[in-house]
């Protein structure tokens, strides 16, 4: 076997592993986008007692946030 040879069967193979690997992303983003869209379909995703995500305008305050935040790092700096 040439070092030619060994180049083609390489090259051959190093295009095969990308093609399976980008036929795979394919296949999963397709499935990620079907099952979001039966989800919300379906209407599953939407919980009723789920919290607000931090820093959001509903339900918390800034102001408070950033005074624990900044107690907290007071706190940290006098004991190191």
């Amino acid at each position: 076997m040439t070092i030619m040879e060994m180049f083609g069967q390489s090259g051959v193979l190093a295009l095969l592993g990308m093609s399976v690997v980008f036929s795979f992303l394919v296949i999963m983003i397709i499935s990620i986008t079907l099952t979001g869209k039966i989800i919300q379909a379906l209407g599953i995703g939407k919980a009723s007692g789920t919290p607000a995500p931090i820093g959001s305008a509903s339900g918390t305050d800034n102001n408070s946030v950033t005074a624990a935040i900044s107690a907290a790092v007071n706190e940290y700096r006098k004991k190191n």
